[in-house]
Parts: structure tokens; C-alpha cells; sequence
């Protein structure tokens, strides 16, 4: 009767081992998917960063290109108002010394 119990135990300790044997290795695969899929989305998300980071640059160059631009448009401006206030002053003068 001993002799049962000691072969039905041992049965039951290799059923067990052969059991969490199976389990590990569904872990380990499982795991090892994760891990895998976690890597392509790393891959995608680097990608879309430095596309990111060039659109930032993109814009930063159309954004200095602009502020050059409205610079220039108010010095044309200033240029064109000083001329007129010279020109104004030039007609004023010369009316004025006809006038006398």
C-alpha cells in the first residue's frame, strides 16, 4: 500500500514538473511576443518622432523666413512714409517761398 502512494505521488510530482513545464514555455512564447511587438512599435514610434522633428525644423525655417519678410515690408514702409513726408515738406516749402 506504501509502495502505491510513493508511485502515485511520484506520478503526480512529474505530472506537476511536465505541467509547469508547459506553462513556461506558453510564458516564454508569449513573452517573447510581446517583446517582439513592443520593438516594431518602439521602431514606429522613433520614426514618426524624427519625422516630427523634421516638420519642426521645416517650420522653423518658414517661421524666420516670415519674420524677414515682415521686417522688410516694414523698413519699404518706413522708407515710403519718410519719402512722402519729404516730399510733402519739399512741395510746402516751395508753395510757400512762390507764395511770398
Amino acid at each position: 500500500m506504501k509502495e502505491d502512494t510513493n508511485n502515485a505521488h511520484n506520478v503526480s510530482v512529474r505530472l506537476s514538473q511536465a505541467d509547469t513545464d508547459v506553462k513556461l514555455a506558453i510564458y516564454t512564447e508569449r513573452l517573447d511576443r510581446y517583446i517582439e511587438t513592443q520593438e516594431s512599435l518602439n521602431e514606429r514610434l522613433v520614426g514618426s518622432i524624427e519625422k516630427l522633428n523634421t516638420n519642426v525644423e521645416t517650420l522653423q525655417g518658414w517661421r524666420s523666413r516670415v519674420y524677414g519678410a515682415k521686417t522688410g515690408l516694414i523698413a519699404v514702409g518706413i522708407l515710403i512714409t519718410h519719402t512722402v513726408v519729404v516730399l510733402g515738406s519739399l512741395v510746402a516749402l516751395t508753395g510757400w517761398t512762390n507764395n511770398r
